[in-house]
């Protein structure tokens, strides 16, 4: 990244859509805390959607301005750039289907805390991939974290369950972000500095204490992993994604992902890119183990959220490819990557609240047995959505995979690529036999029903459709804004 002008003070235009965001979600808790039942319920989606609507035209307007951009804010803790301005809006737009599919379910409106620790969560995302330093960094993923490790817990049915994954996301993140701290520590030992230009040009400067940097980067790099849900640190994605409520693993499957990744871009590109030597070998290490497992292991599950879960850990990997390129169209090939596969699996989710019988939600694939013939239309939809997340031609997910694929070719990755196309044929018959479950098997006695989706759902469902299908026929103008926002770190 070219070195960024720092401002003397703080622009509030630059960081207006995260304010936004948190004044929000404090005016959301003070609804819930003080306001009537009724308009408690009310009055949350209309302010919670609102707000995101707010701070994704803030967003706009500074990019629009443009005089902001390639800047940092706040004493230099915040960047202004092409990568963090792409990733906020992606989020933002994310965010606010997110909300939609909490509040939209029918017959089970979300308890009253729910949408204000969305928005707070949100507000972490925003602040994680604009981060400029480490304690800014680490201070974005608890932000988002905290947030999300009640949310899995907020269950009205099911609540041992979400209680169990709340509580396992919460043990094993309190030890990934030990991690994180502690090779913070030890990335300010060998730069003297926690701020991303100082520790950048010390370590294109090289130095004695490379022992220390190389510890601090594996440290840092274990943290940020285990946000992302990649191998060996995914064991908590398939117990959290079962067990939390529906939208929010919906939330943490397609949004926090986003965020995580833009930390990851920003550390390993542009911090420690004078060590690619060191780190490139084992993050493509990383990235081959974490598509293969989870390819492989979600062939073996009979729940549709654990299949998912899987699938989000095998594309974490594919994802990985784009970063260990290292280079102007691998970030660019991430970035688009990221954005369609946030709208395919939430799209994804949103359709698994659907599924129902007379005890409510059900995820045990054996049930879901002809539901296409049962309702044709969502199911079409959810058939296209896997579809798109297997890469299938002209579908959104086979431009993602085919550009991270050439940037890793590019840049000698070709045996890494070779596994990713074994894993991506995998992955092919794992959607593949779903879709064959809806359309091609007898319903069971008893077999699960999709229920009528609410407008708000709706809303979700088809917009996931209509990003798998017009970014895999027409992709030129989101993967051109990708495009632009990497050359920003490059």
């Amino acid at each position: 990244m070219t070195a960024a002008v720092t401002a003397p003070d703080i622009d509030y235009l630059a960081v207006a859509p995260m304010l936004v965001v948190f004044a929000t979600g404090v005016l959301g808790v003070l609804l819930t805390a003080f306001a009537p039942r009724t308009a408690r319920h009310r009055g949350q989606l209309p302010l919670a959607t609102a707000g995101l609507v707010g701070a994704l035209v803030c967003l706009v307007v500074v990019v629009a301005r443009g005089t902001h951009t390639g800047t940092t804010t706040a004493a230099g803790s915040i960047a202004v750039d092409g990568p963090a301005l792409f990733m906020q809006g992606v989020v933002l737009v994310l965010a606010i289907l997110a909300v939609l599919l909490i509040a939209g379910r029918r017959g089970e409106p979300p308890p009253g805390e729910a949408l204000p620790l969305t928005l707070f969560a949100t507000g972490g995302l925003l602040l994680l991939p604009a981060a400029n330093d480490l304690l800014t960094m680490f201070v974005a993923v608890e932000v988002l974290s905290l947030p999300l490790y009640l949310l899995c817990g907020l269950a009205r049915t099911r609540a041992k369950v979400a209680h169990e994954s709340s509580l396992k996301y919460f043990v094993l993140g309190g030890f990934s972000a030990a991690f994180f701290v502690y090779g913070a520590a030890m990335v300010y030992g060998f730069a003297g500095s926690v701020s991303f230009p100082d520790i950048g040009a010390a370590v294109a400067a090289g130095g004695a204490n490379r022992p220390l940097l190389l510890t601090g980067m594996a440290l840092l790099a274990v943290g940020l992993l285990f946000k992302i849900g990649a191998a060996p640190f995914h064991s908590w994605v398939p117990d959290v994604y079962q067990g939390a409520p529906t939208p929010v693993t919906g939330l943490l499957a397609a949004v926090t992902k986003i965020g995580a990744f833009g930390a990851f871009l920003r550390l390993f590109t542009v911090v420690f890119g004078g060590a690619e030597r060191e780190w490139r070998p084992v993050l493509t290490v990383v990235a081959v183990l974490t598509m293969v497992l989870g390819a492989v292991i979600a062939v073996v599950q009979q729940d549709i959220k654990r299949i998912l879960a899987y699938s989000a850990v095998a594309h974490a990997g594919f994802m990985l490819l784009g970063v260990v390129a290292a280079s102007r169209s691998g970030i660019a090939g991430t970035l688009f990557y990221l954005a369609v596969y946030g709208f395919g699996t939430l799209g994804a989710f949103a359709v698994v609240t659907l599924v129902r019988d007379e005890a409510g939600e059900v995820t045990r694939l054996s049930s879901w047995a002809g539901l296409g013939r049962r309702s044709p239309i969502v199911a079409a939809i959810f058939a296209l959505l896997l579809l798109g997340l297997a890469g299938i031609p002209l579908t959104s997910g086979f431009v993602g995979k085919f550009a991270v694929f050439s940037a890793a070719v590019a840049a000698g990755g070709s045996v890494a690529v070779v596994i990713a196309a074994l894993a991506s044929a995998v992955a092919i018959y794992l959607y593949a036999k779903v879709i064959v479950l809806l359309y091609f098997h007898e319903p069971r006695a008893g077999s699960a029903a999709i229920s009528r989706p609410s407008p708000l759902v709706a809303v979700v469902i088809v917009a996931a459709g209509l990003v798998t299908v017009g970014a895999g026929v027409l992709p030129g103008p989101l993967l051109g804004l990708a495009t632009q926002a990497a050359s920003f770190l490059q």
